[in-house]
């Protein structure tokens, strides 16, 4: 047992060497494999943060019931206790035009506009909440608010939130799509740095097998090269992402301050970060495999 784990030391030690020996294009292996992985880790920060904003949306779909102009006092009371009665309805709340118009006149920019107003052009309306268990109720309940009487317009207002889903669910298509693509290219670039390894080190692999090395012996180096060169381009990729997601967020908190917003996106977690470095070390260790099997057992002592 130490002598196995005395040889995996000196494997490694040889590999730190090699490294060492040829900075340059250790650097270079690492930014060709972060620039890879950084495509997809950039889209999945991205949808990450797109779906913490999600989660901050109403849970329950709403309805919005604008009231027609001439609606009196007793056609809202009467509206009010329909809604009420309506199944699948959980909640009610009138929203009076001149609560309306002080919210808009609340909005980031929009005291100025509301001041030039002479008549307050919004209407009286009231949201209903509904149970959002109930699939195909929001369609439903839209075209029966639709008949009930002084009712101007019905706006789902779920049906954004339907669509910033859809538009979530195919991102993160695009992204394990573009990942498994850009992972065959961090194998493919693995597995031609290690080819070129073994050929280079051909009279040496050569000159160990006479001797006694087993292939074991003699690939062990290889797998810690290809590991740790992966893993050394999943860094180069979380430090691409995390500089990207720095400059973004400056012209981010210009643009939030317009808005009264405060907006940012946020960086990996420690356990994402960890999970990158393994991934990325993991497809490493398969390009040196595929290599090693394919190349290495072709050299035998002459």
């Amino acid at each position: 047992m130490r002598a196995w784990l005395r040889h995996h030391a000196l494997s490694f030690a040889q590999t730190m060497r090699r490294f060492a020996a040829n900075p340059f294009v250790s650097l270079l292996n690492a930014l060709v494999i972060g620039v890879a992985l950084a495509l997809p880790l950039g889209g999945y920060v991205l949808l990450a943060n797109l779906q913490q904003f999600a989660r901050g949306l109403a849970a329950d779909p709403q309805i919005s019931v604008f009231l027609a102009p001439e609606a009196s006092k007793s056609d809202i009371a009467e509206l009010d206790r329909r809604l009420r009665g309506t199944p699948g309805v959980t909640r009610v709340q009138f929203v009076g035009r001149e609560q309306a118009l002080a919210g808009l006149k609340r909005s980031p920019g929009m005291a100025e506009v509301v001041e030039t107003l002479r008549d307050n052009p919004l209407p009286d309306a009231f949201v209903a909440t509904l149970n959002a268990s109930e699939p195909g109720l929001v369609a439903r309940l839209e075209q029966e608010i639709k008949a009930f009487p002084k009712v101007a317009h019905v706006q789902a207002d779920s049906a954004w939130v339907q669509r910033v889903s859809s538009l979530l669910r195919f991102g993160r298509t695009a992204v394990v799509l573009m990942a498994t693509l850009l992972s065959f290219a961090l194998v493919a670039v693995t597995f031609n740095t290690i080819r070129l390894q073994i050929l280079t080190q051909r009279d040496e692999i050569e000159v160990s097998k006479l001797i006694g090395a087993t292939n074991a012996y003699i690939r062990r180096p290889f797998f810690y090269l290809g590991a740790l060169q992966g893993m050394f381009g999943g860094l180069a990729a979380c430090g691409i992402v995390a500089l990207s997601v720095f400059v973004l967020n400056r012209d981010l908190a210009g643009l939030g301050s317009l808005y009264g917003a405060d907006t940012k996106l946020e960086l990996l977690g420690l356990m994402d970060g960890l999970a990158v470095l393994a991934l990325a070390a993991a497809l490493g260790w398969l390009g040196t495999f595929l290599s090693v099997s394919k190349h290495l057992y072709k050299i035998e002592p002459r």
